[in-house]
């Protein structure tokens, strides 16, 4: 009896030695964040399988701090084209600059905003489906949904040239000198706008550390970028708009919108929230969404 539990013993203080306190166990102490970083990878590397244009991120986010809730206050109610199905919006110079999408209905418009009236309209192909558009200089840049094409407009809606693209298209915005586009998955790629080559990518992490799906139309407002994400309500976040900071892909808070125009929600599943536009002179918010009757004009509030 003696003798096996000085094996015993024996054995443990071995086993202890040669592997308990070794240094790949030091290693991990160290970084605690090994596993994390692991898994956000994984994650980056499984959606880049199966969502083109998403294959790599150069910053991302997995802040634990809770980002804030901020809720609205509607200023103004505007006319909205209900036969719109809204994948851009952007307020310049006095106008609504519109792009609407569906195969055999996507257009590129000019709005008055006071009547909702559309006052010029370029239609593209059928085979086109129009997603976001925003406004570069004298430049007006639309992206279409799967047919990797960019099209490059001067403001008088005449057709500049057009550009490829890998990927999907769905939302787009600036920041003065360069593109940002989401295809539908937590990636924001920036891009070049002479070429779309890919400066660089953002990762947009939730509250959880998990990948942000499905951002849609973008829009910069005071530094950041709010984008909408198609059917929040998935994530049990119905209308919501995501505040996100354009330097490292953290999530910054959100917007809670729900309940601003729920009789358009009502008459098609579809008939979701997307349209940001950010009026910066005068410093004005609107929102819309796909085939509503009404656009608002909105200030954010802390939510209660």
């Amino acid at each position: 009896m003696k003798m096996r539990l000085s094996g015993l013993i024996f054995f443990a203080v071995f086993a202890f030695t040669c592997g308990g306190g070794g240094a790949g166990n030091a290693e991990t102490n160290q970084n605690p964040n090994v596993r994390a970083n692991n898994t956000a990878n994984a994650n980056n590397s499984a959606n880049a399988a199966t969502k083109p244009g998403a294959a790599s991120s150069s910053s991302s986010s997995s802040s634990t701090a809770s980002p804030t809730v901020s809720t609205y206050e509607i200023v103004n109610t505007f006319k909205h084209d209900a036969d719109a199905f809204t994948q851009g919006l952007v307020f310049h110079n006095g106008f609504l600059y519109e792009s609407t999408g569906q195969y055999g209905e996507s257009t590129l418009r000019k709005v008055e905003l006071q009547t909702g009236k559309v006052l010029q309209k370029y239609e593209l192909a059928e085979d086109y489906f129009g997603e976001g558009m925003t406004i570069l200089g004298d430049k007006i840049y639309q992206i279409t949904w799967q047919e990797n094409t960019a099209f490059v407009y001067d403001m008088n809606f005449k057709l500049l040239r057009e550009l490829k693209y890998a990927g999907e298209g769905w939302g787009l915005a600036n920041d003065g000198t360069n593109l940002f586009i989401s295809d539908g998955t937590h990636i924001i790629r920036v891009v070049n706008p002479e070429n779309f080559e890919t400066v660089r990518t953002i990762a947009v992490m939730d509250e959880r550390g998990r990948p942000l799906m499905k951002l849609n139309e973008l829009e910069f407002v005071k530094g950041e970028i709010w984008a909408n994400v198609w059917h929040s309500e998935q994530i049990g976040k119905p209308n919501h708009i995501a505040r996100i900071d354009p330097a490292s892909g953290k999530l910054l808070g959100w917007i809670d919108l729900d309940g601003i125009s729920p009789e358009d929600v009502r008459r098609d599943s579809e008939n979701t929230l997307n349209g940001i536009a950010y009026d910066a002179t005068g410093d004005r918010i609107f929102v819309t969404g796909k085939q509503w009757k009404k656009l608002f004009e909105i200030k954010i509030k802390p939510k209660q």
